[in-house]
């Protein structure tokens, strides 16, 4: 679980970051988490796009990629998800300590 604090420092590094995923009217299904997954294992931070012609709603979006990622749901602007999963072999950002 993170902190105030270390979710603010992860919607600093995540500001210039561009949407990796989009999704549409297809919605989530399992193939999506599971690319979503490698690409957290990749990146760690990523940005997600919800278009508008999706049925989702944000904010259940949100919560079902992070909980199907294993992630943690770190911000939601508008339309955008951001996600933050420690990586096990690329490990990138240094978070503060809480």
């Amino acid at each position: 679980m993170l902190t105030n604090k270390q979710k603010r420092f992860l919607q600093k590094k995540a500001h210039h970051l561009k949407p990796i995923f989009q999704i549409g009217k297809s919605g989530i299904h399992d193939k999506m988490i599971g690319e979503i997954d490698s690409a957290l294992e990749a990146r760690e931070l990523i940005k997600i796009n919800l278009l508008q012609n999706t049925l989702e709603d944000v904010n259940d979006a949100g919560l079902q990629l992070a909980e199907g990622t294993g992630a943690e749901l770190v911000q939601i602007i508008g339309g955008t998800i951001i996600l933050y999963k420690e990586s096990k072999e690329n490990k990138q950002i240094e978070i503060p300590k809480a």
